[in-house]
């Protein structure tokens, strides 16, 4: 699983890729986690609103951090809730 975090750096964008890290770790999920705060590069999502998270490709959250529990739940069963 690729798992990308989009955010040029705000409280809320740090907040979500320590979260999404700490899921991963927990659940033993097998998952590469990169940190995109490039301006550019998170346009290509279309999205206009931080922190998002971006799973293999796909935006699964965005202008929102989850609980960890949504979180769990988004990266252990791929459930997509925007």
């Amino acid at each position: 699983m690729n798992i990308q975090v989009l955010g040029t750096g705000c409280p809320k964008c740090k907040s979500l890729e320590k979260a999404t890290r700490e899921v991963v770790a927990q659940n033993n999920i097998d998952a590469t986690i990169t940190k995109v705060e490039d301006i550019v590069e998170i346009m290509k999502f279309n999205i206009m609103t931080t922190p998002a998270l971006v799973i293999d490709g796909k935006v699964v959250v965005k202008g929102r951090v989850p609980s960890m529990d949504e979180l769990k739940q988004i990266l252990t069963n791929k459930i997509y809730i925007l």
